[in-house]
């Protein structure tokens, strides 16, 4: 991908808000892959990933940041803890039908995996498969430990410099909404396994054996929980983004998922 200036991209319009967007072309026959992205995330910070993910699947892509983060709309603070649940059946659905979808498979990483988790527990007409990377549906002490040091990054060092490359006026609104939510004390007892019963269509599940934001009890729960089909992938030297860590691999199993 050709480096795109921040608020370049052309926006659509969702329940009055603009979202930034990007389409990746490919085989108009076959479903379109939609990517979530991740809780600090935005269109930009995918990388080349998309374009990868075309020329490898044959599929369309449609990549977009959600409100709060990228070039996207602004969001008010603090957000609800049930945020991700709140993105996946009220706004993930308003932004398939402004994008013309009508056949999809969902991709999403860590936020964006529980997003693409819940949504697909609602049987939504049209979608295909789900893929997910780096998952969560529970909370698990690692991911809080690792979100304290992002925090202290955030605060003390230059990650705040670093994102607002992304995120322009909202690296505030993106870091704060992600960060103050998983750290806040009651969710300690968020959960999204009562969603997963709901998922008939085929699962991929990915993750990195080194994912210092998760363990592989995630995956197990999905596993039981899902009422469909699942493939795992645990690969190894592998930590939270198995898109970058080992992008032939993840792009071979996605490949072969689509196929």
């Amino acid at each position: 991908m050709a480096a795109v200036a921040y608020g370049e991209l052309p926006t659509l319009r969702v329940a009055g808000a603009a979202l930034e967007y990007r389409r990746i072309a490919g085989d108009p026959g076959r479903a379109t892959i939609v990517l979530l992205h991740e809780g600090l995330g935005c269109v930009a910070l995918w990388r080349d990933f998309p374009e990868q993910l075309a020329a490898a699947t044959g599929n369309p892509v449609f990549v977009y940041s959600r409100a709060g983060y990228g070039a996207s709309a602004p969001i008010v603070l603090p957000r609800p803890l049930d945020y991700m649940s709140r993105e996946a059946t009220d706004a993930l659905p308003q932004v398939i039908s402004a994008a013309g979808i009508t056949r999809y498979i969902l991709l999403g990483h860590s936020d964006g995996a529980s997003i693409a988790l819940v949504h697909a527990g609602t049987a939504p007409a049209g979608l295909e498969r789900t893929i997910v990377m780096a998952p969560h549906v529970f909370t698990e002490a690692c991911s809080v430990a690792s979100i304290r040091l992002a925090d202290e990054a955030y605060r003390c060092r230059d990650l705040r410099r670093r994102l607002a490359k992304y995120h322009g006026s909202n690296v505030d609104l993106a870091f704060r909404g992600w960060c103050d939510s998983w750290l806040a004390p009651d969710f300690l007892a968020w959960s999204i396994e009562a969603s997963l019963a709901g998922i008939t269509t085929p699962l991929l599940q990915i993750q990195g054996a080194d994912d210092e934001y998760g363990t592989i009890e995630q995956l197990r729960r999905i596993e039981r929980g899902v009422s469909g089909a699942v493939r795992t992938l645990l690969l190894d030297d592998c930590g939270h983004a198995p898109q970058f860590d080992r992008a032939s691999a993840t792009l071979a199993a996605v490949a072969e998922f689509c196929r």
